[in-house]
């Protein structure tokens, strides 16, 4: 049976922070359209209260979806258009508690889920999920995001895909060419039982009525010899949904996660055509007749594979609609704007796996004791997204709108 978690952040009392106060958006240099807003407190709010937001409209108060983070960060969504170099002004406070959580991280035995309402956003996968029949076991997997839905209810990823590719497996981000304690290991290839990346351990979830998520543990474990095995990478991942707009058609998703490497060792992500960072499977219903692929460079898929991209856009046709995912890479990611590794239009018969990969180009070299971000970002859609909704949502991302605090 499902289980659903709910996240109630708790913070320590700081009584000088004001209970009341006036925020102001500022757009900067940048037009925006339904941004996501993060208010990040200099100081921590005060603990046991339940904020709640409102738009300033003149002498109209309209009441906006507000939700307070693990970190204290208090965010939400700006809806509709905003001009480059305008304001939008609200008054951030603690109210009555109301219990309506929209969004929510739905946990069983085998995977966590992400609702909002009755809409499935995506699904990730903790317990071990075994290939078709007749597969070689080695192939079973956990550890990976399946199915990713759009908001029409097009699944956007496939996995265990074809005999050639039964590693392909929705969204996930193995390393393929490394070189741990001495030995060239690969993680992608399972098959060649070098390595593989599994589900490690649950560490939180969270709902509320702006985003649900989750955190959990990944292993990038090693097989040094028959019968032993070695973690080489330490993964946290963290997925945080955000609430749908544009009349439902629209939705964001963040993936981030963190690295770090137990062993002394360290591990060199050698320079390799694909691997790490996002990894992509699309549904068998998108190929090369099907959906189109566009980057913010204005390649295809005749032409993507190699190139730097700040954003990828993949669209396609499927028996539920039409509709797609838009990828977009933070300029904070290694060898920022990172290569993609992109199929060629004759592979299997059209179908599509495209890698954001930070290690196309040159190699990456981690050390024990430190630790290493990847951060990219999803928007989902149905029908089509236009270039310039593309360009604004990276922008969004890239260069969030500044926010300005008073007390009142």
């Amino acid at each position: 049976m499902k289980k659903l978690f709910l996240f109630l952040l708790q913070v320590a009392v700081v009584p000088a922070l004001a209970q009341d106060m006036q925020l102001t958006v500022k757009a900067g240099k940048y037009e925006r359209h339904n941004t996501l807003v993060t208010y990040h407190p200099e100081k921590q709010l005060p603990a046991g209260k339940v904020w709640q937001l409102e738009e300033i409209k003149g002498s109209i108060r309209v009441p906006v979806a507000v939700q307070q983070d693990a970190a204290g960060n208090c965010i939400w969504m700006m809806e509709g258009h905003m001009a480059a170099g305008a304001e939008r002004t609200y008054h951030l406070y603690a109210g009555p508690f109301v219990n309506s959580a929209a969004l929510q991280a739905l946990v069983s035995d085998s995977a966590i889920l992400l609702e909002e309402g009755k809409t499935r956003v995506l699904q990730y996968n903790t317990a071990v999920v075994s290939p078709p029949a007749g597969s070689d076991t080695v192939y079973k997997r956990s550890g990976f995001i399946h199915p990713l839905w759009a908001p029409n209810g097009v699944v956007l990823t496939n996995i265990f895909p074809n005999a050639g590719h039964r590693h392909h497996m929705g969204i996930w981000n193995p390393w393929t060419h490394t070189m741990f304690e001495g030995k060239e290991t690969d993680f992608w290839n399972v098959q060649k039982k070098e390595g593989k990346l599994r589900y490690g351990g649950l560490v939180a979830v969270a709902g509320g009525n702006v985003y649900c998520g989750f955190k959990v543990k990944q292993e990038h474990v090693a097989f040094p010899e028959q019968g032993r095995e070695k973690i080489a990478i330490a993964e946290v991942m963290s997925v945080r949904a955000y609430r749908a707009y544009l009349g439902g058609s629209r939705r964001i998703w963040d993936m981030e996660s963190e690295f770090e490497c137990p062993g002394d060792s360290g591990i060199l992500l050698m320079q390799y055509r694909y691997g790490g960072g996002f990894g992509l499977r699309t549904t068998p219903y998108f190929t090369d007749k099907t959906s189109k692929v566009l980057t913010s460079e204005g390649k295809t898929r005749k032409d993507a594979d190699s190139t730097r991209a700040r954003w990828v856009m993949i669209t396609g046709d499927a028996p539920q609609g039409r509709a797609g995912l838009l990828i977009m890479s933070s300029g904070e990611n290694y060898d920022s704007p990172e290569a993609l590794r992109v199929w060629p239009e004759n592979m299997e018969g059209g179908e599509l796996m495209l890698n954001y990969s930070p290690t196309k180009i040159k190699s990456w070299r981690w050390i024990h004791g430190n630790v290493y971000t990847l951060k990219y970002r999803i928007l989902v859609y149905s029908g089509d997204l236009s270039v310039s909704e593309a360009e604004l949502a990276w922008l969004d991302y890239a260069y969030p709108p500044e926010v300005i605090v008073s007390s009142r």
